[in-house]
């Protein structure tokens, strides 16, 4: 075994989530002001709206995909779906939100740098965070085309198999992936990064999703009432 590829694929991950994990407790805890996604919509709307929310939507349906994908076991869907249909499957709904959140992101990266406003009230970490989600994206962009080589889902299974390992604490998940294509290593090497820096940036908003709003009551407004004007008396 590639004692590189064995530190990438096995010991590399349980960093990054640890780091993820007591990072991210540990900015709540002690500064707690910081924990927000620190928005420049006052500062310029324009294209604001269109690029966060196609951002939005393409990324929490990729990460929701990810972790179905990955983590759900083959016994629990080979009655109802093969290897190869679950692969084509997603090759085409990650390529739809792929497309969607690669529009929405490069929206707010050229906003990001090409907005003098935003540029000079922003950091240099906002900047490599959008640059590093934008290189993932592409690198997913390219693994399904890459994946069009192989349509039987046996790298697929393999990755799952790796994913699995790896949060069930098992050894030997990094021969699951040592021969795959360099894109996917590339692709989940990456993840494990952004994963790393979480709690040192703003991505720490992540585990703030507003889920409440989904189920909570309506807001009752009523219409102010005008000021009854009295004329004088005749």
């Amino acid at each position: 075994m590639n004692p590189l590829n064995q530190f990438a694929f096995q010991i590399y991950p349980y960093i990054a989530l640890a780091v993820l994990f007591i990072g991210s407790w540990a900015r709540f805890d002690k500064s707690m002001y910081t924990w927000r996604t620190g928005s420049s919509q006052l500062l310029s709307d324009k294209g604001m709206r269109v690029g966060s929310n196609l951002f939005h939507i393409g990324i929490l349906a990729i990460l929701g995909g990810h972790l179905v994908g990955l983590l759900t076991p083959h016994a629990l869907y080979e009655h109802f779906i093969t290897a190869p249909q679950k692969q084509l499957m997603a090759m085409a709904v990650g390529g739809l939100f792929g497309a969607m959140c690669f529009v929405g992101i490069s929206i707010l990266l050229v906003r990001r740098l090409a907005n003098p406003r935003v540029r000079a009230t922003g950091t240099r970490g906002d900047a490599l965070v959008l640059l590093l989600l934008f290189a993932q994206l592409v690198l997913g962009m390219i693994s399904i085309v890459v994946s069009a080589d192989h349509m039987d889902g046996g790298v697929m299974m393999q990755l799952g198999e790796w994913a699995q390992r790896i949060v069930t604490f098992r050894w030997g998940a990094a021969d699951y992936i040592a021969d795959v294509h360099w894109v996917y290593k590339a692709h989940v090497f990456l993840g494990m990064t952004l994963l790393l820096i979480t709690p040192f940036t703003r991505l720490v908003h992540v585990w703030s999703i507003p889920l409440g709003y989904l189920w909570r009551p309506y807001q009752v407004v009523r219409r102010r009432q005008r000021p009854l004007r009295y004329g004088p008396r005749s």
